[in-house]
Formats: C-alpha cells, structure tokens, sequence
C-alpha cells in the first residue's frame, strides 16, 4: 500500500466541473479580465518607472504593489485558462506547489506592502518635520526588501513542511492549489504542517491590524488640521479604500475554505474563490491613477505623448 500511495503525481482540480456549459464565455471573460490586469498595472508601474518626480516612496510602494499584482495573479491565471479549454483538470504536485506558493506570497507581500504605505502615510502626516530622515532612499530600499523577502521566506517553510509528505488522495475541492488543502491530503500530517501556517496567519494578521489602526489614528489626527484633513483625503483615502478592498476579499476565501458550507452551489463558491484575484488587482490600480492627482497628470501626459507619436508617425 505504501508503495501505492508515493506514486501519486497529479492532483484533480474539481472546483471548475460545473462551469462548463458557459466555458468559451467564461474563457474570455477570463482573458479579458487578466488583459485588464496587466494593462492597468504595467501603466502604473512603467509610468513611476519612466518619471524621476514620482520616485517618492509613497509611488514606489504603489509600483511594487503593482508588480505583486501581476506576481500573484501569474499563479492562477494562466492555469485557470488552459482548465477552461480542456476537459481534464490535472496539475502536477510540484506545480500545485508552485501555485500555492505565489498565490499565498502574494497575499502577504501584499499584506507587508500596504503596511508599509500606511507606516509611510502616517509619517507624512503626523510627523512630517522628520519624514525625509525616515523616508530616505536607502531605508526605502531596505524596506521593499523586507516587504519582498520575508513572505517569501515564511511561505518557502510553510510550504516545505508539505513538500516531503506521501499523499493519500489527489482531489483538490478548489480551482486552484492552496497549501492547506494540499496538506489535508497527507497521509500523517505533521505538526509542522499545523505551527507554521498558525505562526504566518498570526503575523499577516498583525499586519493588518496594524494598518487599521494606523488609519484609525489617521483619521483621529485629521480630524483636527484642515491641511491633514485635505492631505489625508488626497492620499489616504485611496490606501483605505484598497486596504477594505483587498482585505474583504481575502477574508471571504479564508473564512469560507475554513468554515464554509458545502451547500452552496459550486459557481458562488468559485467567484468567492477568486475575488480576490479578480478585485483587488483591478481595482487597486484604478484607485490610484484616478485619485492621485500627481500620478494622474503624468499617466494623461504619458498616454497622449504616445498617441501624438503614434499620429506623427503615422
């Protein structure tokens, strides 16, 4: 027997069978919606990338969230394309791996990236007569660093607790891998299996309750200035709303794959499944070209100097 149980090698995606009466609709609604992604992104990112003035921290934590976007939703998208457009859904254990490891990553250096951004708003604000000698280039530097390698790190543990074990089954309930369904699927699991994702939703947690209060506290401290209060809305406002955003959608997956009942019906669990990849990704990027007026000008600028290009060219 125990040779039959370490020859498992593909496991099922069973999350996408029902589905398939609307797949080619749902296949380019799919494409679209990740053509969307990268486009909105890539302008955000090549735009800061492009123009020396916006290369304060506050935009180039918004171009490594961008990056992460498109990190994150690599790890579903192309798979769940190729799924759409066929009839088996199988993907191999290291692959399974893999897109459990950038879709976890992802989230939390999400997680680490908006902490960082609501830190950097509440120095701008609050202590704005030391904010260059706490925002300078090299702390910056070192910040993004650790906003990168540290989720990268305790999901390479996480995930490496699972990567050793035997597995006794190869039915994945989800359309996409994530690591606690892959260990339910351990023959023993082990308590490493159990610690270190606790110790990581402990610390991603932290995380966001640190950036709640930060903006409580933002808004208390505003409440009193009409210069904060005009600075907060202008630069603020857009964090929080990405922050209910992305949290929202987040928090609807976990609790669902802990809690949730096998009652309802398999297309609201997919979207549940994957609002988080579809949302925040958009619309994090949106927020911010619209809001920042800085960011906006320079986006307008750059697209019609391309489209005047274009027109001289042609």
């Amino acid at each position: 027997v125990m040779d039959n149980v370490s020859v498992i090698s593909m496991f099922t995606l069973s999350g996408i069978s029902g589905t398939f009466s609307h797949r080619v609709a749902l296949f380019l609604l799919t494409l679209l919606c990740y053509c969307v992604i990268w486009l909105v992104n890539l302008t955000i990112i090549v735009t800061i990338i492009m123009d020396k003035n916006l290369h304060d921290p506050m935009y180039i934590y918004l171009c490594n969230l961008c990056i992460n976007g498109l990190y994150g939703t690599a790890g579903f998208y192309p798979k769940f394309l190729l799924d759409l457009l066929s009839t088996r859904h199988l993907i191999s254990v290291p692959g399974c791996f893999l897109q459990g490891y950038m879709i976890h990553s992802s989230v939390c250096a999400d997680l680490s990236l908006l902490a960082l951004m609501a830190y950097d708003r509440y120095v701008a604000i609050c202590r704005p007569l030391v904010y260059h000698s706490v925002m300078n280039t090299k702390r910056v530097v070192v910040y993004v660093f650790f906003a990168w390698i540290t989720p990268f790190f305790l999901m390479s543990i996480s995930t490496g607790t699972t990567v050793t074990s035997r597995f006794c089954g190869s039915h994945i309930p989800k359309i996409y891998c994530i690591n606690l369904l892959i260990s339910k699927l351990a023959c023993s699991p082990s308590i490493a299996q159990v610690v270190f994702p606790a110790f990581n939703y402990t610390f991603y947690n932290a995380h966001a309750v640190f950036i709640v209060w930060t903006y409580f506290y933002l808004i208390k401290s505003c409440k009193a200035s009409k210069e904060n209060r005009n600075k907060f809305m202008q630069t603020c406002l857009p964090h929080l709303l990405t922050l209910v955003i992305f949290i929202g959608s987040v928090m609807f997956d976990l609790l669902y794959v802990r809690f949730g009942s096998k009652e309802l019906s398999e297309n609201v669990q997919n979207l549940m499944a994957i609002e988080f990849l579809v949302i925040p990704p958009i619309i994090n990027p949106l927020i911010y070209g619209f809001k920042l007026t800085q960011l906006r000008k320079r986006i307008a600028h750059f697209l019609c100097c391309t489209g005047s290009v274009c027109r001289l060219k042609a």
